[in-house]
């Protein structure tokens, strides 16, 4: 059976990711394995669109790993490796797409589909962004109990961290917009636009309420809450959408 254009574009672009991702040490070996199972999984059983706007999530995280990087990394909260990311940020950041993509394919291509990928790709922007932007604020309070605390601490929460996270949201929404056309079917653009950004900010704070509750008392670690608040992502996606359309 001859490949598609569509099978024949994300393959493409799942090579070409593996080796910018390989060549700029975005992410080290492991990375680089579980970058390629997700960005076919993605790609292959959802759609090409859904790995364009995981690259563009990639992309993006990477700049704000590296911005004031020797800072993070003289205050303990920098990335290990240079900030290159291994299997566990992959599969926290990105396993979440894999599984709706599986879905997806079997309930042949559901309409909900595209958009609960992108959005718990969106929370995971958003909580790149808050990481790695507001873990420098001073002004840091916990998001139970707003107590002040050191930045960086797991459920910690600070101005400049809100507002970049509502950025990285808000990008994610810019984009999945852009290539709605493509692969999202009827969704209003409004409400995908408006809904993405609410999701991927909401879906930070989520990341924080288990980061302060579970992972500070050691019951879960830091990748487990990743997946989990972009899992959470999806939920809130499958519910608006069976909700308001």
């Amino acid at each position: 059976m001859q490949p598609t254009t569509d099978e024949i574009v994300a393959v493409s672009m799942v090579i070409g990711l593996i080796i910018i991702a390989g060549s700029k040490r975005i992410l080290d070996r492991s990375g680089l394995i579980a970058a390629t199972v997700v960005g076919l999984s993605v790609s292959l059983l959802g759609h090409w669109t859904w790995l364009v706007i995981l690259v563009v999530f990639l992309s993006l995280g990477s700049v704000a790993t590296a911005w004031r990087y020797e800072e993070k990394q003289q205050l303990r909260l920098a990335e290990a490796n240079e900030g290159a990311r291994g299997w566990r940020n992959v599969v926290a950041n990105g396993g979440v797409a894999s599984l709706v993509a599986v879905t997806s394919y079997y309930m042949n291509n559901p309409e909900w589909a595209y958009f609960a990928a992108v959005s718990s790709i969106s929370v995971a922007a958003a909580d790149t962004l808050a990481s790695e932007i507001g873990s420098l604020d001073p002004r840091t309070r916990s998001i139970i109990n707003l107590e002040a605390v050191p930045a960086g601490t797991n459920g910690g929460m600070s101005v400049t961290g809100s507002f970049a996270a509502l950025g990285g949201g808000l990008f994610i929404a810019i984009i999945s917009t852009t290539f709605s056309s493509i692969s999202a079917g009827n969704i209003p653009l409004a409400f995908l636009f408006t809904s993405v950004t609410i999701i991927g900010w909401l879906g930070c704070q989520v990341d924080s309420i288990l980061g302060a509750v579970l992972e500070n008392r050691g019951y879960i670690g830091k990748h487990t809450v990743n997946f989990l608040a972009t899992l959470s992502g999806a939920l809130m996606a499958y519910m608006a959408y069976s909700r308001f359309l």
